[in-house]
């Protein structure tokens, strides 16, 4: 039986209707979730703000792809899920209160997490850059930018027996960052006094690792400066409102290893999913302190504003659906 209920529509920029939808039972391989929330991706924030070559109305419900919820109903050829489950999947119009997808691209959560919100497609992103940026105990890991990313990134490499440095230019995200088990936190809003403080904790030779979590310029060119020779720099920001220049002649020089941890893999997203959700059970992981704002399907609008403004205490806004 077909289930109705609301989906965002991003009628224009700036411009989010809720409406009513009807979500027609899955295909033969598909599953039905009756979404519990999504998390509000900073690589939606284009199509909220609105660009030239995107077109309006956008499809209903998207484009959530960080939707955690209970598989509400199967296909008739899906075997390894059942009604009831409580998952996290690859859909794309998870900005509503329920959305269709291939039953290959569901991740079962385990029971540890069922009282806890689980934006998926967020959490694999870290897991699949942390181990693109094979950090290993002893070395000097310094992340550039301290939003949901560079936070999970700093827990990550801390727990892996590393000294973080965490740079950001807001003193709220450095104190994050401390609770996340960064040694050293360092504003940018002084780049030279930054660069001069690295220098001194790393005795002239830079990080050995470096992880660039903003998607800006300034940051690509600060994390490329603190490198050390042989490094890696890791390229974990978005990257996508234009061009990038690079300084090929200290990549060059340094000799790095240059790192674009952003996959476009089903399948390496889903590994870093499950792997999140193996890390949270473990103790390994624990985003709970970083979903810092909360917002029903009706307030979207202001998700999005909180996050093009990051003012105060603002880190990761999730959407939380109440049906009830």
């Amino acid at each position: 039986m077909a289930a109705e209920g609301r989906t965002a529509v991003f009628a224009g920029p700036r411009s989010i209707q809720i409406e009513s939808r009807v979500v027609p039972d899955p295909g033969p391989t598909q599953v039905r979730l009756r979404l519990q929330g999504c998390g509000v991706c900073g690589s939606n924030l284009p199509v909220w703000q609105g660009r030239l070559w995107f077109e309006y109305p956008r499809e209903p419900g998207s484009p959530g792809h960080e939707g955690w919820g209970i598989v509400d109903a199967v296909g008739a050829d899906v075997r390894d899920l059942a009604p009831g489950q409580r998952v996290a999947a690859l859909s794309y119009h998870a900005f509503a209160d329920y959305d269709l997808a291939d039953a290959g691209q569901v991740v079962p959560l385990p029971t540890i997490v069922d009282d806890q919100p689980f934006p998926g497609e967020a959490l694999g992103c870290a897991m699949n850059v942390f181990a693109r940026s094979d950090i290993r105990a002893g070395q000097t890991v310094a992340v550039v930018g301290v939003g949901f990313l560079g936070a999970l990134l700093t827990q990550l490499a801390s727990r892996a027996g590393a000294r973080v440095i965490a740079i950001s230019r807001r003193d709220y995200a450095l104190t994050i960052a401390r609770q996340m088990g960064a040694n050293y936190t360092l504003s940018s809003a002084d780049r030279s006094a930054l660069l001069e403080i690295v220098k001194d904790l790393t005795r002239g030779r830079g990080c050995e690792r470096v992880i660039e979590a903003t998607g800006f310029q300034e940051a690509l060119d600060l994390a490329t400066e603190i490198t050390a020779e042989r490094g890696r720099l890791i390229i974990a920001g978005y990257h996508q409102d234009g061009l990038r220049q690079v300084n090929m002649q200290l990549w060059n020089w340094r000799g790095l290893d240059v790192i674009n941890a952003h996959e476009r893999e089903t399948r390496v997203y889903l590994d870093g999913m499950r792997a999140a959700a193996r890390a949270i059970s473990e103790g390994q992981l624990d985003p709970s302190p970083l979903y810092t704002h909360t917002f029903p399907l009706e307030k979207i609008d202001d998700a999005f504003q909180g996050l093009e403004e990051r003012d105060g205490e603002f880190l990761k806004a999730l959407l939380v659906y109440d049906r009830s």
